[in-house]
């Protein structure tokens, strides 16, 4: 009977050095607390791979597949069925197991890893035993070593060998929660959802913040912000999700500040708050969706003024993209449809028709002073809700 299993392999992982075990101990409970609803699987490590094996024959390995596409922390992942170090069973087991795909197609090639030195025939001997042993099971086959229509993996490891139809790409990256959290300022449009995905694949658990002007904003504004966040759970884990009152703090930039600059004192005043919720649930940076140039309140000038409200570092992983790569990497996470969906959040409204582009910190701060910002923060931080999005 054919043992079917996952590999998942590490990417740049297998390159750390003295911390290497901490951030295979991340991945792994990443891996299991993704699959603990598909049902129980035993796991081992080795060479740069995670073994995953399912304890009962009902779990639809496609569907653990799936799932394991979005972990970051893994570079590539395949189902393979296990052999014994030998290639009579290797060929025994290994053909009848790749029979579906071999029928389907017209060319082959195979490709042997042989990690284990000990192992008597070296790789281009595997490979050519193999191959004329599928070819003799499969009489219409063709070899085509230069563009096959799949490649036929042997892979020779400690204990036992794999066979399989090629690997698979994985997310990639670093496993989240292995290189701290950071707080997303996440709105309702495209680029800060995308934002969030890019900082997670670099190991960065986030929460996320979102401000709300009732009776200018809708409920529907918030669930579709919560929607989004829904979507980055698939990749990132749990977000905790604030959800700050902001009609005040608007209401007070449009009656005493001048048109062109609402916009740019209302990141400020966002960053105030944000570096304030940053400070309790132990985020150490704050994350945008800002991409330079794309809008006229995005530039380095107003980079500077927004920066220079907040003593927390702003990370902004997409500016240096352009709109078409970020509605790309949007549609690929699968949170361009939500994004688009046409409810108005607080960033859109009160919006000057000319926004300065090139402002002065002091002039901001002037018009700053003609409020109360301390208590303006303080009101809208004493109202935050906060809920848990899995």
């Amino acid at each position: 009977m054919q043992t079917e299993i996952i590999l998942a392999k590490y990417g740049e992982l297998a390159l750390k050095g003295l911390n290497r075990n901490t951030f295979e101990d991340i991945l792994m409970k990443n891996i299991k607390r993704r699959l603990k609803p598909l049902g129980k699987f035993t796991y081992t490590r080795a060479q740069s791979t995670i073994y995953i094996e399912p304890e009962t024959p009902d779990i639809d390995l496609d569907v653990v597949m799936d799932n394991m596409k979005k972990i970051f922390g893994i570079a590539a992942l395949c189902k393979a069925c296990v052999c014994e170090k030998d290639l009579a069973d290797i060929s025994k087991v290994g053909i009848p197991y790749l029979e579906e795909i071999l029928l389907g197609v017209k060319t082959f090639k195979v490709e042997a890893k042989r990690a284990d030195k000990q192992f008597p025939l070296k790789s281009p001997e595997i490979c050519r035993e193999l191959g004329g042993q599928i070819l003799e099971a499969y009489p219409h086959l063709q070899v085509d070593v230069k563009h096959p229509d799949v490649t036929v993996m042997v892979e020779i490891r400690e204990k036992h060998a794999f066979v399989h139809a090629g690997n698979e790409k994985g997310a990639g990256g670093l496993p989240v929660g292995s290189s701290g959290k950071a707080l997303l300022l996440l709105s309702g449009g495209i680029d800060s959802p995308v934002a969030g995905y890019r900082m997670s694949r670099r190991g960065v658990h986030i929460s996320a913040i979102h401000y709300v002007s009732p009776p200018y904003t809708s409920d529907r504004a918030q669930e579709k912000v919560e929607q989004l966040c829904q979507k980055l759970t698939a990749y990132c884990g749990s977000i905790a999700f604030f959800c700050v009152p902001f009609t005040e703090i608007q209401e007070e930039i449009k009656k005493n500040c001048p048109e062109p600059y609402f916009t740019i004192i209302m990141r400020r005043l966002m960053v105030e708050i944000a570096q304030k919720i940053a400070a309790k649930d132990d985020c150490s940076a704050l994350i945008t969706g800002e991409s330079i140039g794309q809008v006229a309140s995005q530039t380095m000038e107003s980079m500077q003024a927004i920066n220079a409200v907040t003593c927390t570092p702003v990370i902004r992983p997409v500016v240096t993209m352009d709109k078409l790569e970020i509605i790309d990497l949007a549609q690929k996470i699968d949170t361009f449809d939500i994004s688009i969906q046409p409810f108005e959040d607080c960033c859109t409204i009160f919006a000057p028709d000319r926004p300065k582009t090139n402002p002065k910190i002091k002039n901001v701060e002037q018009y700053e002073r003609r409020m109360d910002v301390v208590v303006l923060v303080e009101r809208a931080v004493a109202g935050i809700m906060v809920t848990e999005i899995t």
